[in-house]
């Protein structure tokens, strides 16, 4: 059975490597099913978006990445965890004009969670917190338009 499961580990697709180049690249951004999907497509790599879905699923569960419903339209995104190590402790914010993701890991993060805690009663999850606004690069370029 430990066979098996290490087996399992190693088990390696054309499209699970393409999932994986994938978030390579986009470290610092969210995405979704669909522009994973998309890139594949553009790779020439044909797959179906319940493989995607259970590819995704999976790094969630292994933490390599979070997921989360945006509040605007309810479909699900997704951010790598890593190199952020304590990423599922503190809130993200990203950028809606770019995508980009900023992770907030700062000293700030405790005394939020223990005012929301003492004040409140609330127990923060940070793995599917994300503030929405513009990041310093895009807020200077509407600033010279």
């Amino acid at each position: 059975m430990m066979q098996n499961n290490q087996q399992q580990k190693k088990y390696r697709t054309k499209s699970r490597d393409a999932i994986m180049s994938y978030l390579e690249m986009h470290r610092e951004h969210s995405f979704s099913v669909y522009d994973v999907h998309e890139y594949m497509q553009a790779k020439g790599i044909s797959v179906n978006l319940t493989t995607i879905y259970r590819n995704l699923d999976k790094l969630t569960e292994d933490g390599e990445i979070m997921k989360y419903k945006t509040a605007e339209d309810e479909c699900c995104r997704y951010q790598c965890a890593k190199p952020h190590a304590r990423c599922h402790e503190h809130i993200h914010m990203q950028c809606r004009e770019c995508g980009k993701i900023l992770h907030m890991e700062c000293h700030f993060m405790e005394e939020l969670v223990n005012h929301l805690y003492e004040h409140h009663g609330f127990t923060l999850e940070c793995s599917g917190s994300v503030l929405m606004g513009l990041c310093e690069e895009c807020r200077l370029k509407v600033k010279q338009v």
